[in-house]
């Protein structure tokens, strides 16, 4: 759901606004982030602290969008390496998400990034992640950070996540 003020995605601001466990399990991965698009659901706190919304969700694959600010600049005064790890690691790990089914969880063991060269501050970027694999204990994702005026390839990334069945699906 769109803020009227910045035309941004609702974001949550307490831990009210999350949706509750039992609406987790209730919903697949893929139907979770499709209401989040929908605005049913508020974004995570962390996009919002770090400048980036989701762009698109489709089965195996989710677009997030952002710009990198000046409070994420390292001391050289170029974007911190963090921005670059939390932007992939939420777009693949949510692309893993989409294939998750009903009554499961999943989080990320482990990630890598390769940045390739530094973002200009300010500039639109996607962070794109696509599933390779989910199965019934892992899943398997890469991603990438292009440009979107210039279409650079700025980092990618890999990761895998672990899937945990926490209730009986319904």
């Amino acid at each position: 759901m769109p803020n009227d003020k910045t035309g941004e995605r609702y974001i949550a601001k307490s831990p009210d606004d999350l949706m509750t466990r039992e609406e987790a399990m209730s919903m697949s991965g893929l139907e979770s982030m499709q209401a989040m698009v929908a605005g049913k659901y508020p974004g995570p706190p962390i996009a919002g602290q770090l400048g980036y919304n989701i762009d698109t969700v489709e089965e195996g694959r989710v677009v997030f969008r952002g710009a990198p600010k000046f409070e994420f600049t390292n001391p050289m005064g170029t974007v911190h390496g963090g921005w670059y790890g939390t932007l992939l690691d939420s777009c693949m790990a949510c692309a893993v998400m989409t294939r998750v089914p009903r009554g499961s969880t999943y989080t990320t063991l482990e990630y890598k990034v390769n940045i390739i060269r530094s973002i200009p501050l300010g500039m639109d970027v996607l962070a794109i992640g696509e599933c390779q694999h989910a199965g019934r204990s892992t899943g398997i994702a890469s991603g990438e950070i292009r440009g979107v005026e210039d279409g650079k390839l700025y980092a990618t990334g890999s990761t895998t996540c672990i899937i945990m069945q926490v209730a009986k699906p319904a």
